[in-house]
């Protein structure tokens, strides 16, 4: 009998290759980020804990691929480049607070899943 599969899973599917290109946690903060107002490359490292300067300039080079960001270079001394989310990136707000306020309504079970899990593993 043939196993039918979600054309999501096929590796050539678009929806599969935005997820492993956008759908990841430096992708999402910086896109948060952006949703509040323009930052320099510095500006999002600072704020961003943790992220490698390689990271975000990876992140950001996606993030522009894909459309979600605007990279303009302001002439000024030294020469400075500002990030903006665009009217796509923005569409991204409402998944992204739903998920955000998922996690935070699920904390506690997500925290007792953790524990449990922990406990099962260290017998």
């Amino acid at each position: 009998m043939a196993c039918e599969v979600d054309a999501v899973f096929f590796a050539d599917c678009a929806a599969r290759s935005f997820f492993d290109q956008v759908a990841n946690k430096w992708s999402v903060m910086i896109l948060t980020l952006l949703s509040e107002e323009p930052a320099r490359f510095n500006e999002m490292r600072r704020r961003l804990e943790g992220i490698t300067h390689k990271a975000l300039t990876q992140a950001l080079r996606r993030l522009e691929r894909n459309g979600l960001i605007a990279r303009e270079v302001i002439n000024s001394s030294p020469v400075a480049v500002e990030y903006s989310i665009t009217e796509l990136g923005r569409t991204l707000q409402v998944p992204f607070r739903a998920v955000y306020d998922w996690s935070i309504r699920h904390l506690d079970e997500i925290e007792q899943a953790r524990e449990t899990y922990d406990r099962k593993q260290a017998r």
